[in-house]
């Protein structure tokens, strides 16, 4: 991922628990292939038939 990128081109996944689209942050930096939620109480409430 390119530091370079401007807060309109960042990338995007959709939440596997709520649906919405949520987009990369910094944090996220080292494992984004694996994020799988927008944050922490989706993660918290994620559906049983993952």
């Amino acid at each position: 991922m390119a530091a370079s990128l401007k807060k309109g081109q960042l990338p995007t996944k959709i939440c596997a628990t709520c649906g919405r689209p949520f987009e990369y942050r910094k944090k996220w930096r080292n494992n984004w292939e694996e994020v799988r939620y927008c944050g922490e109480k989706c993660q918290r409430n994620k559906k049983n038939a993952d």
